[in-house]
Protein backbone atom coordinates (compact mmCIF):
# COMPACT_ATOMS: atom_id res chain seq x y z
CA UNK A 1 0.00 0.00 0.00
CA UNK A 2 1.51 3.38 -1.00
CA UNK A 3 1.90 5.81 1.65
CA UNK A 4 -0.20 8.70 1.62
CA UNK A 5 1.39 12.79 1.47
CA UNK A 6 1.79 14.60 4.85
CA UNK A 7 -1.09 17.08 3.70
CA UNK A 8 -3.43 14.51 3.30
CA UNK A 9 -2.72 12.39 6.66
CA UNK A 10 -2.00 15.67 9.00
CA UNK A 11 -3.76 18.66 10.14
CA UNK A 12 -2.14 21.90 9.51
CA UNK A 13 -1.17 21.46 13.37
CA UNK A 14 0.15 18.79 13.32
CA UNK A 15 2.81 19.50 10.60
CA UNK A 16 6.50 20.21 10.97
CA UNK A 17 7.74 23.52 10.08
CA UNK A 18 9.30 22.12 7.22
CA UNK A 19 6.66 20.31 6.09
CA UNK A 20 4.17 23.27 6.71
CA UNK A 21 6.65 25.86 5.03
CA UNK A 22 6.80 23.27 2.08
CA UNK A 23 3.02 23.76 1.44
CA UNK A 24 4.15 27.79 0.20
CA UNK A 25 3.49 27.15 -3.31
CA UNK A 26 5.57 30.18 -4.32
CA UNK A 27 3.17 31.84 -6.14
CA UNK A 28 3.32 34.94 -4.30
CA UNK A 29 -0.40 35.86 -4.78
CA UNK A 30 -0.17 36.68 -0.92
CA UNK A 31 2.13 39.56 -1.06
CA UNK A 32 -0.11 41.65 -2.99
CA UNK A 33 -1.52 44.79 -1.93
CA UNK A 34 -5.05 44.38 -1.63
CA UNK A 35 -7.78 47.25 -1.61
CA UNK A 36 -11.29 47.11 0.85
CA UNK A 37 -14.37 48.99 0.25
CA UNK A 38 -14.75 50.04 3.71
CA UNK A 39 -18.75 49.62 3.11
CA UNK A 40 -19.41 46.63 1.82
CA UNK A 41 -15.73 44.75 2.68
CA UNK A 42 -15.07 43.43 -1.00
CA UNK A 43 -11.58 42.63 -1.33
CA UNK A 44 -9.47 43.46 -4.92
CA UNK A 45 -5.99 42.66 -5.48
CA UNK A 46 -3.51 45.05 -7.07
CA UNK A 47 -0.88 44.31 -9.30
CA UNK A 48 1.59 45.86 -6.68
CA UNK A 49 3.40 44.08 -4.41
CA UNK A 50 5.80 44.21 -0.94
CA UNK A 51 9.19 45.80 -1.37
CA UNK A 52 10.67 42.59 0.18
CA UNK A 53 9.01 40.37 -3.13
CA UNK A 54 11.87 39.45 -5.67
CA UNK A 55 9.60 39.41 -8.65
CA UNK A 56 11.32 37.02 -10.79
CA UNK A 57 11.77 33.89 -7.63
CA UNK A 58 8.20 35.20 -6.42
CA UNK A 59 10.12 34.56 -3.05
CA UNK A 60 10.70 37.18 -0.35
CA UNK A 61 14.35 39.16 0.39
CA UNK A 62 13.76 38.25 3.69
CA UNK A 63 12.00 35.98 5.12
CA UNK A 64 13.03 35.74 8.68
CA UNK A 65 12.57 39.72 9.27
CA UNK A 66 9.55 40.23 6.85
CA UNK A 67 7.08 41.10 9.92
CA UNK A 68 9.50 43.67 11.32
CA UNK A 69 10.50 45.57 8.23
CA UNK A 70 6.51 45.15 7.03
CA UNK A 71 4.53 45.86 9.76
CA UNK A 72 1.31 44.70 8.26
CA UNK A 73 2.77 41.35 6.66
CA UNK A 74 0.63 38.74 7.94
CA UNK A 75 2.42 35.39 9.21
CA UNK A 76 0.55 32.44 8.38
CA UNK A 77 -0.41 29.77 11.08
CA UNK A 78 -2.51 26.87 11.10
CA UNK A 79 -4.39 28.83 13.19
CA UNK A 80 -5.27 32.23 11.57
CA UNK A 81 -5.20 30.62 8.14
CA UNK A 82 -8.96 29.63 7.78
CA UNK A 83 -9.78 33.28 8.74
CA UNK A 84 -8.14 34.85 6.17
CA UNK A 85 -10.41 35.54 3.23
CA UNK A 86 -8.11 37.10 1.24
CA UNK A 87 -5.81 34.36 1.03
CA UNK A 88 -6.37 33.24 -2.99
CA UNK A 89 -8.40 29.98 -3.41
CA UNK A 90 -5.24 28.43 -5.22
CA UNK A 91 -3.34 28.57 -2.25
CA UNK A 92 -2.33 25.65 -0.75
CA UNK A 93 -3.24 26.62 3.57
CA UNK A 94 -6.24 27.33 2.11
CA UNK A 95 -7.06 24.61 0.04
CA UNK A 96 -5.36 21.86 2.94
CA UNK A 97 -7.86 23.99 5.22
CA UNK A 98 -10.48 23.56 3.38
CA UNK A 99 -10.25 20.13 3.02
CA UNK A 100 -9.33 20.05 -0.53
CA UNK A 101 -6.27 18.51 -2.50
CA UNK A 102 -3.19 20.33 -4.03
CA UNK A 103 -3.29 21.69 -7.47
CA UNK A 104 -1.55 19.44 -10.19
CA UNK A 105 1.14 22.49 -10.29
CA UNK A 106 2.25 22.41 -6.69
CA UNK A 107 5.67 21.32 -6.37
CA UNK A 108 5.21 19.24 -3.94
CA UNK A 109 2.85 17.40 -6.76
CA UNK A 110 5.02 18.12 -9.65
CA UNK A 111 8.22 18.13 -8.25
CA UNK A 112 9.45 21.16 -9.67
CA UNK A 113 9.84 24.42 -8.20
CA UNK A 114 9.05 25.99 -11.79
CA UNK A 115 5.68 24.32 -12.11
CA UNK A 116 3.80 26.94 -10.50
CA UNK A 117 5.17 29.81 -12.93
CA UNK A 118 4.91 27.31 -15.75
CA UNK A 119 1.17 27.32 -15.09
CA UNK A 120 0.73 30.62 -15.20
CA UNK A 121 -0.41 30.58 -11.59
CA UNK A 122 1.97 33.32 -9.72
CA UNK A 123 2.78 36.64 -9.92
CA UNK A 124 5.81 36.53 -12.17
CA UNK A 125 6.00 38.93 -14.72
CA UNK A 126 2.46 40.77 -13.78
CA UNK A 127 3.42 42.63 -11.16
CA UNK A 128 5.67 45.92 -9.83
CA UNK A 129 7.02 46.22 -6.50
CA UNK A 130 5.53 49.11 -4.30
CA UNK A 131 8.58 51.12 -3.73
CA UNK A 132 8.55 51.41 -7.95
CA UNK A 133 4.91 51.65 -8.52
CA UNK A 134 2.65 54.83 -8.97
CA UNK A 135 0.72 54.80 -5.86
CA UNK A 136 -1.68 58.16 -6.48
CA UNK A 137 -4.05 55.97 -8.13
CA UNK A 138 -4.80 52.22 -6.66
CA UNK A 139 -8.03 51.96 -7.77
CA UNK A 140 -6.29 52.34 -11.45
CA UNK A 141 -4.07 49.31 -10.48
CA UNK A 142 -7.10 46.75 -9.97
CA UNK A 143 -6.51 43.38 -11.09
CA UNK A 144 -8.77 40.31 -11.35
CA UNK A 145 -6.55 37.49 -12.58
CA UNK A 146 -5.36 36.40 -8.95
CA UNK A 147 -8.85 34.17 -8.17
CA UNK A 148 -8.85 33.53 -11.92
CA UNK A 149 -9.41 29.97 -12.25
CA UNK A 150 -6.47 27.31 -12.05
CA UNK A 151 -5.74 25.35 -15.07
CA UNK A 152 -6.84 22.05 -14.94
Amino acid sequence: MEEQPFWKTKRLDEMSRTEWESLCDGCAKCCLIKLEDEDTEELEYTDIVCDLLDCESCQCSDYPNRAIKVPDCVELTPTNVSQLSWMPSSCAYRLISEGKDLAWWHPLLSGEKESVHLAGVSVRGRVVREDEADMTDLEERIVSWPEQPTPE
